[in-house]
C-alpha cells in the first residue's frame, strides 16, 4: 500500500458507482401480483421516483446511468424537490409525469414496473407496502423502516410477494464487503469477539420546536408529515435535510448508518438479534471510555458470543485499533473494526476499501493484496453495482443481495439499539418477539403509531 489509502465519501462513492454500466439481462419483469407496466421497445425498466430530495435523486441517477432504466413518474408533496429531480434527470427523462400524492400514482400502475423509494424514513413502509401489494418491484433507501415491528412486517410481506426487493445499502455490492464475508468466514481472523463503530454520533430529539412558519407554497406539509404525528411546519428545521435529526421522521446517526455499519458483521457472523443492549450514556452524552451502545450477541454454532460498540463519536480501544492507526500516521479514519484472535479488518462506514492485518504483518494491506487470503475461496456471487443488482433481478436475472428479509433484519438489529437510546436504559432483549423483558414502557418505541389519514 506504500502507506496511500484513498477513503470513500458518500458522495464519492455515489460518484465512483455512477460509473459503472449496468449489466441488467433485459427480460420481462417478474410481477405475478397486480399489474406491470408495459415494456417499452428498447425493453428497459419503467420507473417511478418516490421522494425527490438529495439521495432518491442521486440514486436516480445511477439507475439512469445504467442505460437500463425509463423515468416515467416524479413523486413528491414538494413540487420545487420534483423540479429538481427533472433537472436532474436531464435528457432521460423529461416525459416524466409529476404527482403530489403517491395514491394518484398507483391509479396510473400500468404505467410503471417499479419504484424508487427516497423518502424520509418514517414514509418508508407505508410506502413499501403499499406498491408491494399493487405488484411494483421496489427499491426502497435505508434504513428499511422507522420502526422494529415496521420492518418485521415489511419482512413477512415480501416473503409472501413475489416482487424483487432491495434496500439500498449500497456497500452490500462492493468488491470488498463480498470478500471480507469470505476472509472472515474462512477463519481468517480467527475468534472473533469484539466490533467496533465509530464517526457518526449526532442524535435525534424527541418533542418539537415552538413556533409556525408558513408553508412554502407547492409543498403539501400535510402530506409530507403523512403517517406521523401532525406538527406545525418550521422552515429549515425537517425539510428537506434536517428530518434524521426528530424522532418522528428519523432515528438520528444509529438509524442512519447502522445498515451500512453491521452489514459486513450481520453477514460474516450470522448475527442474529442481540441479547443485551448495554446503554452508556449520561445525561445525553457518550460514557467516556465506553460505547454508546453495546450490542450483545449470543453464541451461535461454533462461534462464542460477540460484541459490536457503537462507539458514536469516540475512536476504539487504542490496542484494538493500532495497527490502522499506525498506518495512517496515528488516528485510524473512521468506520468500522472487526478484531479477533489472529487479527482485524477495518472498513469504511460502507464496508468498503477494506484493509487486512494478521498478526505478523509490517502493516495492513488492501484485502485484495493480502497474500494469506487469496487462497480463500469465492463462494458468493460478484455484480457491476447494488442497482444493476436490483434491475437485473427485476427483468428476471439473479437475485438481490439486500432483499427486504435481509435489509429487514438488518433494520431491526440496528433500531434495537435506537430503542435502547430512547428508553434511556440497558435492554434485556427479545428480538424474536420484538420486546424489552425488563423494560415494557419501551414498546412505544418498537411499534409507532400512524396517523392513517394519508395512508392506504
Amino acid at each position: 500500500m506504500n502507506g496511500q489509502v484513498t477513503r470513500t465519501s458518500r458522495r464519492a462513492f455515489f460518484e465512483q458507482s455512477a460509473r459503472f454500466i449496468g449489466a441488467a439481462t433485459v427480460g420481462g419483469p417478474l410481477l405475478l401480483r397486480g399489474s406491470a407496466g408495459a415494456t417499452p421497445a428498447n425493453g428497459n425498466l419503467n420507473l417511478a421516483l418516490v421522494g425527490c430530495g438529495g439521495q432518491g435523486r442521486g440514486v436516480m441517477g445511477w439507475m439512469l446511468g445504467t442505460g437500463k432504466v425509463n423515468l416515467v413518474a416524479l413523486c413528491d408533496p414538494d413540487a420545487a424537490q420534483i423540479a429538481q429531480a427533472r433537472a436532474a434527470a436531464g435528457t432521460h427523462g423529461p416525459g416524466a409525469q409529476a404527482y403530489e400524492d403517491y395514491r394518484r400514482l398507483l391509479d396510473d400502475a400500468a404505467s410503471f414496473d417499479a419504484v424508487l423509494i427516497g423518502t424520509p424514513d418514517h414514509w418508508h413502509m407505508p410506502l413499501c407496502r403499499a406498491f408491494m401489494k399493487a405488484g411494483k418491484h421496489v427499491y426502497c433507501e435505508k434504513p428499511l423502516t422507522h420502526s422494529i415491528a415496521e420492518a418485521r412486517e415489511l419482512r413477512l410481506l415480501a416473503r409472501r410477494s413475489k416482487v424483487v426487493t432491495q434496500m439500498g445499502n449500497q456497500g452490500s455490492a462492493s468488491e470488498s464487503l463480498r470478500r471480507c464475508v469470505e476472509i472472515i468466514k474462512a477463519g481468517a481472523l480467527g475468534t472473533v469477539r469484539d466490533m467496533y463503530y465509530w464517526g457518526i454520533g449526532y442524535a435525534a430529539q424527541e418533542g418539537r420546536p415552538d413556533g409556525e412558519d408558513p408553508v412554502p407554497e407547492g409543498f403539501n406539509w400535510d402530506l409530507w408529515v403523512g403517517p406521523s404525528a401532525m406538527r406545525p411546519f418550521k422552515a429549515g428545521v425537517y425539510h428537506p435535510a434536517s428530518w434524521r435529526g426528530w424522532f418522528d421522521f428519523g432515528n438520528g446517526g444509529m438509524a442512519d448508518f447502522c445498515c451500512h455499519a453491521m452489514n459486513l458483521p450481520m453477514r460474516a457472523l450470522d448475527l442474529d438479534y442481540p441479547e443485551r443492549l448495554v446503554l452508556n450514556m449520561q445525561d445525553g452524552k457518550q460514557t467516556p471510555g465506553k460505547a454508546a451502545v453495546e450490542f450483545h450477541f449470543a453464541a451461535r454454532g461454533s462461534r462464542p458470543p460477540v460484541v459490536f460498540h457503537w462507539l458514536a463519536g469516540e475512536a476504539p480501544p487504542s490496542d484494538a485499533v493500532r495497527p490502522i492507526a499506525e498506518l495512517f500516521g496515528g488516528k485510524a479514519p473512521d468506520g468500522v473494526l472487526i478484531v479477533g484472535e489472529n487479527g482485524c479488518i477495518h472498513t469504511s462506514h460502507w464496508n468498503t476499501d477494506a484493509l487486512v492485518y494478521l498478526k505478523g504483518d509490517a502493516a495492513p494491506k488492501r484485502f485484495s493484496d493480502h497474500d494469506a487470503v487469496r487462497d480463500v475461496p469465492r463462494s458468493l456471487p460478484r455484480t457491476q453495482g447494488h442497482v444493476q443488482e436490483w434491475i437485473a433481478a427485476c427483468n428476471g436475472e439473479g437475485t438481490t443481495f439486500s432483499d427486504f428479509e435481509t435489509g429487514g433484519k438488518l433494520t431491526e438489529i440496528g433500531l434495537a439499539g435506537v430503542v435502547a437510546l430512547r428508553a434511556r436504559k440497558t435492554l434485556e432483549w427479545d428480538g424474536e418477539r420484538m420486546r424489552a423483558k425488563n423494560a415494557p414502557e419501551a414498546t412505544r418505541f418498537i411499534r409507532t403509531p400512524h396517523r392513517t389519514k394519508w395512508i392506504i
